[in-house]
Parts: C-alpha cells; structure tokens; sequence
C-alpha cells in the first residue's frame, strides 16, 4: 500500500507474476496474529474472502480499513480526535478479476460495522447515467445515486463517461457524481471500475477527482494456476470433473492466451466460467448422442468437450 502525494492510498494486488518489473507492489505488513474473537464481523467477511483465489493483498486491506474504522470509534469514545474520511474507491483492472465480488464484500463488511445503513449493492454503467438531451443526465445521475444511499454504487467502465468530446452528455454524469460524493460522501460510498490505463486518463477528465477516491486499487490478471484453481471450484459447485487430458488441455491454452498473445484485454474468471458452461453444454450433446448416463460419465467433462471462446 502506497500513500501517494495527493493523499490517495494505492494498493497493488499481486495475483502471480506481474508483466511488468516497474509496477510497484504492496508493502502492507502480513497480520501475523489471529483476530480477537469479538470482532464477528470481520471474521465473518474474512471467511467469505477465503474462499476467493488469489488477492492476497486486498485482504489485508479490509483488515487495515476495519481496524482503522474500529479504532477510529474507539478514539470517539475516548474523547480524541476522530476524523471521518470519506471511504470512495477505484477499481483498475481487466473483466472478471474479482473488482464486483470485493465491492459486494465491502458493503457486507461497512453495514455490519454501521459504516453503511443498509451495505447493498447497485451497479451502473454509462447507459444508466447518460440521457439524451440537457438536464436529463444530471436526474438520471441523481436517481441512481438515491438508490445508493445507504450503499455502494458501483460504476463499471466509468472511464466511457470520459467518452465523446465536450458535447458528450458524460461529462454532466461525472461532475453529478463529483458533487454528490462531496456533498453526501459519508451516505454512499462510490466505487468507479475500469481498466487500467483508461481509468488514468478518466481521472484527467475532472480536476476533483483525484482528491475525492482515498483508495485506489489495481486488480492484475490471474497467474495461470489461479485460473485453473478458479476452474476447479466452479466444475467442483455444479459436481463435475475435468478429465486429466482435459485439464492439461485447458491449462495449455490459458497458458497460451496469457504468455504467449498477451491479451490485453483478457476476462480472466469470467472466461473461465465461459469456457465451462459451453463445454457443459459440449458434454450433454455428447452423452445424449452416444445415449450413456452413468455417473462417472455425467459428472467428466473430456478433452473432446472443451469449447474455446473466440480471442482478438
């Protein structure tokens, strides 16, 4: 975790190797002791964030906000000074690297600790926020924001609203946003998901921005056993297996897709999940063809089986 100059807390999540040697990583220190037991509510998130693979890093950052929001409380208590900082987040990464999941998390974790009054999720994208004509953006900002109140709204590929010139109604959406995250930033917490160099340019778009996300946090792509760790949970949730030649197949090909064609816009989880319901799919028509149903059959996906999605 990195304090930049602006006040802003970078935080670098390291799933496997990274691509480049440049990139700062997270310096947190790991949280070597258990955690008190009257801390329920921060078990109960860190149990939920066990069962993610990799993100290490994001965990112990959960860890450090709940500790310096208790703390915070506890410094009331005591008549110190306990100042209330706005908890605006951004997300930077590629598609299916964890960015939903954690914000759905995060709003689990901020309404057990009565950051948040009710910790529910809304989700939004350029269409949801963008009208046709004058005024009509600003309304449709402000509707979705009242939705949010007492939650997190989450903005995937915020960077679109940056989209289109000065006469592109986006920029109404962001200055909505920049107004409402000041005007009632401890009602809602905004979080604003995107890959990451389109993210940077975005923060150009508006001169509050930068000031106005304390967190930012960069999601970097699956290491390939990551994503066959991934393959396996979700084949292991719907009761399948991958054959041992498929298995090998399937992680040739990831293999492939991120080290060899070094894709920059891989979906990572989310092809993962692809890949599995087509060549679920694959198999049916496959047992129903050869007209064999026992178990051992209906639960093996097989080499033959795999389906690829298309990649650019």
């Amino acid at each position: 975790m990195r304090v930049r100059n602006n006040g802003q807390i970078n935080i670098v999540l390291k799933n496997g190797q990274s691509k480049d040697k440049n990139k700062p990583i997270s310096t947190i220190s790991p949280l070597t002791r258990d955690i008190p037991s009257h801390h329920i509510a921060l078990k109960e998130i860190e149990a939920e964030l066990n069962n993610l693979v990799g993100m290490e890093e994001m965990k112990r950052v959960i860890k450090e906000i709940y500790a310096w929001i208790y703390v915070n409380k506890q410094r009331e208590g005591a008549g110190l000074k306990a100042e209330k900082q706005a908890l605006h987040m951004m997300f930077k990464g590629n598609p299916g690297t964890g960015k939903t999941t954690v914000a759905r998390l995060i709003g689990e974790l901020f309404v057990k600790m009565n950051v948040l009054s009710k910790g529910h999720l809304i989700e939004a994208e350029r269409a949801d926020l963008v009208g046709e004509y004058i005024g009509h953006t600003a309304q449709k900002t402000r509707d979705l924001i009242k939705k949010a109140i007492g939650g997190i709204l989450f903005v995937d590929e915020a960077y679109s609203l940056g989209r289109g010139g000065e006469k592109d109604f986006g920029k109404e959406a962001i200055d909505t946003l920049v107004k409402h995250m000041e005007d009632r930033q401890h009602e809602f917490i905004l979080i604003l998901a995107g890959y990451s160099r389109e993210m940077e340019y975005f923060l150009t778009l508006n001169p509050g921005l930068h000031s106005r996300f304390p967190i930012v946090i960069d999601f970097p792509d699956y290491s390939v056993e990551q994503l066959m760790d991934i393959c396996k949970r979700m084949l292991s949730e719907r009761q399948y297996v991958y054959s041992l030649e498929a298995e090998r197949k399937f992680r040739d090909h990831l293999y492939y897709l991120t080290n060899v064609l070094h894709l920059n816009s891989f979906s990572n989880g989310r092809y993962v999940r692809n890949v599995i319901e087509k060549s679920i799919r694959a198999q049916a028509m496959r047992l129903l063809m050869t007209d064999q149903y026992d178990k051992r059959d209906l639960m093996t996906i097989r080499s033959d089986d795999l389906v690829f999605d298309s990649v650019e």
